[in-house]
């Protein structure tokens, strides 16, 4: 079977070029064709455009993709319009090509502690690496990948636990600067790993009696009754639906039964920087600005959000969040989803 695809592909030449610059290309290949049939077609199309020969990975509509991927596999999920991009762009110094020595120098800080088989599966790991999520807000962020390897030499009974915890933690960014997000159109989930690092690290401090004190005495009450939000003019305004990790699908299908004009944004599914809230305030900031600029500025008025804990963040820290992205008035409105199917089916 043949797919026609519409392309928009990266072109950069650092010799050459002061900034990146897109082309379109409509192809037709067999379902059965990889990423990199793809790309050879393209270049054959324009001969100024690069790719990786080797390790070939790059995004297509934000995923991070592998070359060995077919056409089928991604059109059933993407559609058949994509932009292509290198997989890091600040990186970027050829079309697709990268300078990816910054993979080799993040496994280095684990090189003295590991064997030749750690070697050999840290270079499995080379597109989870690009797809950190963490690296969009802190380009000398470590990666995912050599968390990953640091949890696999633990686990598997290192010696050398308390080093590998120490160089992990002790670089400019590193494991506490970790919200696992799985940027991989072939799904990996390593929250459970880096959850488990983190447990490890605290677990090597143990806290004074003081804190310990605080900790029983000062919990959060949680016997107060919630009252529900409501939102004044809800279905004269246009609303998105900030999800996270859960599904989207049932509160489009409301917002489009009740006939409220629904706004869709890139990042309604990322993650928002509850996780690394206690560790990382700043960074934290970051991830939950972007959301809610996202959303603003593809026309939202109204911000839906699925999860409690995340509202409640971008409520008591909206002024930081603004002040660290460098945006003043961002003009959302903010309801708890549970709130907001509430009231349009009480209308």
């Amino acid at each position: 079977m043949l797919q026609k695809l519409e392309i928009r592909a990266f072109f950069f030449n650092a010799k050459t070029d002061y900034l990146p610059y897109y082309k379109l290309f409509n192809l037709t290949l067999d379902s059965d064709a990889t990423v990199q049939d793809l790309l050879a077609d393209v270049q054959e199309a324009n001969e100024n455009f690069s790719y990786p020969k080797t390790n070939l990975v790059l995004k297509i509509n934000g995923w991070v993709v592998e070359g060995k991927q077919t056409i089928d596999s991604l059109t059933q999920r993407l559609g058949t319009s994509w932009q292509i991009d290198p997989v890091n762009s600040y990186r970027a110094n050829n079309g697709l090509c990268i300078n990816d020595a910054d993979f080799m120098q993040s496994f280095a800080l684990l090189a003295p502690y590991a064997t030749e088989e750690d070697a050999t599966y840290y270079q499995t790991l080379y597109a989870l690496h690009y797809a950190s999520g963490t690296e969009r807000f802190e380009r000398e962020y470590i990666g995912d990948a050599v968390l990953v390897l640091a949890h696999r030499m633990i686990v598997q009974g290192s010696e050398h636990k308390e080093a590998i915890l120490k160089v992990i933690t002790s670089v400019h960014s590193g494991l506490f600067d970790c919200e696992y997000e799985n940027g991989l159109f072939e799904a990996q989930d390593h929250s459970k790993a880096i959850a488990e690092l983190k447990a490890m690290v605290k677990e090597e401090v143990t806290p004074s009696l003081c804190t310990r004190l605080m900790r029983r005495f000062c919990k959060k009450d949680t016997t107060q009754t919630r009252v529900p939000q409501t939102i004044d003019n809800v279905k004269q305004k246009q609303v998105a639906h900030y999800f996270g990790h859960t599904s989207h699908d049932a509160m489009h299908a409301l917002i489009a039964q009740k006939g409220i004009k629904g706004i869709h944004f890139a990042s309604a599914n990322k993650l928002c920087g509850l996780g690394i809230l206690e560790d990382n305030k700043v960074l934290a900031f970051k991830k939950a600005g972007a959301i809610l600029l996202d959303a603003f500025d593809f026309g939202a008025e109204v911000l839906i959000v699925e999860e409690l804990g995340a509202l409640e963040m971008f409520q008591k820290h909206f002024s930081a969040i603004e002040k660290t992205v460098g945006r003043e008035m961002i003009g959302l409105e903010l309801i708890l989803a549970e709130d907001f199917v509430m009231q349009i089916n009480k209308a």
